[in-house]
């Protein structure tokens, strides 16, 4: 089967730029939310506010959220994806995505905010539920990486 390559629209109020984190527990699942009146799993994260740095969003983000509080110097930058935007038809999501590592209390973590589920989702098995941004390219990026 042939894959064909989407090139994003350009304009800027279609891209849709956030902060995501990647936090995986011992077994390698990787923490996901899914919003409130939306079908698609997602990483934690959200929008920038004017001025921030994506790394302070992704611990604002974290602690609105999930109330995890993450520390920003143990963030690790994987880079910046794009990706069709799970909940906004025709709209492109451009994510800074971070690593965290895990701590026992994220296992704890709850549901908040704009969020109603929460799930610790294995990367290596297939879902129809899963946002773009994580099927296309984050959890191929994992799994290459556990792999090598």
């Amino acid at each position: 089967m042939s894959r064909v390559a989407v090139t994003p629209p350009e304009p800027a109020e279609r891209v849709i730029r956030v902060s995501a984190i990647v936090i995986r527990d011992g077994s390698g699942r990787v923490l996901n939310v899914r919003k409130r009146g939306t079908g698609s799993l997602m990483l934690p994260g959200g929008k920038h506010e004017p001025g921030e740095d994506p790394s302070d969003t992704a611990v604002r983000e974290a602690r609105e959220e999930l109330g995890l509080r993450l520390d920003r110097d143990r963030l690790d930058a994987l880079g910046v994806f794009r990706a069709a935007a799970a909940n906004e038809p025709g709209h492109v999501v451009e994510a800074t995505v971070f690593a965290h590592p895990f701590a026992e209390e994220m296992a704890a973590a709850k549901p908040r905010a704009e969020i109603e589920h929460l799930e610790w989702v294995d990367p290596a098995i297939p879902r129809e539920d899963m946002a773009p941004l994580n099927t296309e390219l984050i959890f191929p990026a994992l799994l290459a990486e556990t792999s090598g």
